[in-house]
């Protein structure tokens, strides 16, 4: 019986491994890193940018799984949301980029001029949708 549970528990740590990795292979191959990096001129900084991603990961994982309490409660929640909707944001407008999906949609349906409130919109979308889904009690 307790064989059992080890190989479940060595499987499963396995797979999380190999999902984790993908996902940051995933962000570091669209570049968001190294845009990061580019636009705010600390390239030479990447390594830690990286290490402070998988860092994150790690944590927030670790506080998901076995649900701790984050130190600082109420006033480092809303800052790691807002740190957290950036990052998610950036992350979703470089795999737009990769794709180019805005730029065949813009033109399939010919809306040049109104480009700047689409992008407000879906920003204001996800940030009214994110509020409505964590401080709206069901």
């Amino acid at each position: 019986m307790w064989i059992r549970q080890i190989l479940m528990a060595v499987v499963g740590l396995a797979s999380g491994f190999a999902v984790a990795a993908g996902l940051f292979s995933f962000i570091i191959g669209l570049g968001v890193v190294s845009d990061f990096a580019d636009r705010t001129h600390t390239g030479k900084h990447v390594m830690l940018y990286e290490n402070c991603i998988m860092a994150g990961g790690i944590l927030g994982n670790i506080f998901w799984v076995y649900g701790l309490a984050m130190p600082g409660g109420k006033w480092i929640v809303p800052v790691f949301g807002l740190f957290s909707g950036i990052f998610v944001g950036c992350w979703s407008m470089a795999l737009a980029e990769i794709l180019n999906i805005f730029p065949i949609f813009i033109r399939r349906i010919k809306i040049l001029k109104c480009v700047p409130w689409l992008i407000f919109g879906m920003a204001l979308g996800k940030s009214l949708g994110a509020l409505l889904f964590f401080y709206k009690r069901w």
